[in-house]
């Protein structure tokens, strides 16, 4: 889960620690609607239950701007008529002072070890270079796992681009929960999610920092392309920039972060598909939604009827929608 894992909208494990960037910071302002702002287009689908149950599933960019609001007709439409939300975490654990312990704890080494020790020769050079570039005295890194040091430069890195988490999407649907007396509650714990980072493997933190460091590398470029694909709803463009890659290049921690998440999502999705249940709006990582392995295709192959809700969207004569979300022609 690193710097361009979590700025793609990828909808991982980074929850817990965003939400100890977010406690002490009020929502920003939001452009008002009719100043010539064009919301994003969503990434929605709408999944048919039993007697009348639905899920809208809305894949969530963690981190946003306040120019990215407001949000478009179709996911007001999706809140309104919801009676109940889910997110990765439920907004108590995200809002919880608790939470910053818990990070805290679980990154202090207990080994006798040193960060140093875990790296390769390549990844700690690229370490020394940021932290000299960023006056970051690296005895403070010291006593850190490398999964920590990974997330704290990315989230460092999206504040210096005006993202941050006080304006991310959950956090805003969250407070909108809040505002209309709405339940909202958790797939995971924050003690799950944590435990997950913490159990990584030395190979995957190792992977986690490399990236991050590779990410500062490249510069602004590509995430902001994917921003901006996310702003579009362009489920194609975030899967093979993103996902595709992601899979590709770290197998064993795309397992760990994303398909063994979005399996373990399916039984109380599922749950709220059962005649009684409602509609459910679901707000996580857009990169869960999407591909083979996404809650998306996962539902379907079941036998729900899922379909794209996008009023913006203007398919091409005889397009089908592809297992990413977008259009192709048959």
């Amino acid at each position: 889960m690193s710097w361009s894992w979590i700025k793609r909208g990828a909808g991982l494990v980074m929850a817990a620690l965003v939400s100890v960037t977010a406690m002490a910071a009020p929502p920003p302002e939001r452009p008002a609607a009719g100043d010539g702002h064009v919301p994003p287009v969503p990434l929605l689908w709408k999944v048919d239950g039993a007697d009348g149950a639905a899920l809208y599933l809305l894949g969530s960019f963690h981190l946003l701007k306040p120019a990215d609001y407001p949000l478009s007709a179709d996911v007001d439409t999706a809140f309104a008529a919801s009676r109940q939300l889910l997110f990765e975490l439920a907004p108590e654990e995200m809002g919880s002072p608790a939470l910053a312990t818990q990070m805290a704890q679980s990154a202090l080494r207990q080994d006798g070890r040193e960060l140093k020790d875990d790296l390769d020769a390549e990844t700690w050079q690229r370490l020394q270079a940021y932290a000299a570039a960023n006056g970051l005295p690296l005895e403070r890194l010291a006593g850190l796992k490398p999964w920590f040091v990974g997330l704290t430069i990315s989230l460092a890195q999206m504040a210096r681009q005006g993202l941050d988490a006080a304006s991310g999407l959950d956090r805003h649907l969250m407070a909108r929960a809040a505002d209309a007396g709405k339940s909202a509650l958790g797939l995971e714990s924050a003690a799950a999610q944590i435990a997950l980072l913490d159990g990584m493997e030395i190979d995957e933190q190792r992977q986690l920092l490399r990236e991050a460091l590779e990410q500062v590398d490249k510069g602004d470029e590509q995430s902001r392309r994917l921003h901006d694909a996310w702003r579009r709803g362009d489920a194609e463009t975030l899967w093979h920039d993103m996902a595709a890659q992601m899979k590709r290049d770290y197998p064993a921690l795309y397992r760990r972060i994303n398909s063994e998440r979005n399996d373990a999502w399916l039984a109380p999705l599922q749950t709220r598909l059962q005649a009684g249940q409602g509609t459910t709006l679901v707000v996580v990582g857009a990169l869960h939604l999407l591909g083979e392995d996404g809650v998306v295709e996962k539902l379907r192959a079941r036998g729900y009827p899922v379909q794209r809700v996008c009023t913006a969207c203007v398919p091409e004569p005889g397009a089908e929608p592809t297992a990413a979300g977008k259009r192709r022609r048959r």
